[in-house]
């Protein structure tokens, strides 16, 4: 999507830094195909760019891009956007990242229940033993770090395999007052959505 000079190099020493008005061209009431096409954008740069910067600081931003911008920003701008997308995952992604940090305790619990059942997708995830709530926090910012320092399908596969953890634990604790064992079903489709895609981020690479 999007005219053919979104195609074009863009000349620069080093990519634009998300934060710090990383979106600040977004305004109310946009037209929803330049919204989308924008949206695709920045996740292209996002990911691509920050991959081959190299830097520890840009890596830093990409961690604490929904605290610099706002979750409700990145929800009007990727939320919509197909599963199979940079938009898409990285939507994913940073929803999975303000679930933990919103509930560590929850997560740390809901992780630990499944780590027994899921002994492979545990040590993709990477997580820390104990899985206490720092451990969590610290693992969910260090596979978001990945996508400035690592591999874009590895941030994928791990993000995926602790989703799938999660699952596996709240399907095997009790109902409780959050309602915890409903909500397996639909962590476990996270889980099998980030995996999917890192499998065509392997293949052909996202877009």
């Amino acid at each position: 999507m999007g005219d053919s000079s979104a195609d074009q190099p863009r000349p620069h020493h080093r990519p634009a830094t998300p934060g710090d008005g990383f979106f600040e061209t977004r305004t109310g009431g946009a037209d929803p195909w330049r919204l989308s096409e924008a949206a695709e954008r920045a996740a292209t740069l996002l990911v691509r760019g920050a991959h081959d910067a190299d830097d520890a600081e840009i890596a830093e931003r990409v961690v604490h891009l929904a605290d610099a911008e706002g979750l409700e920003t990145l929800a009007e701008l990727w939320a919509g956007a197909p599963v199979d997308s940079l938009a898409g995952c990285l939507w994913r992604l940073y929803v999975l990242r303000a679930w933990v940090y919103a509930d560590p305790a929850g997560a740390a619990r809901q992780f630990d229940a499944g780590r027994i059942r899921a002994p492979v997708a545990r040590v993709v995830a990477g997580v820390a033993e104990p899985p206490g709530p720092e451990e969590l926090r610290a693992m969910v910012d260090q596979v978001l770090r990945g996508i400035a320092e690592g591999d874009f399908a590895d941030v994928l596969f791990r993000a995926a395999a602790f989703a799938r953890v999660v699952a596996t634990g709240r399907a095997s604790l009790p109902d409780d007052a959050d309602g915890v064992g409903h909500d397996a079903g639909r962590m476990l489709i996270l889980a099998e959505q980030l995996e999917r895609a890192g499998h065509q981020e392997l293949s052909h690479g996202l877009a």
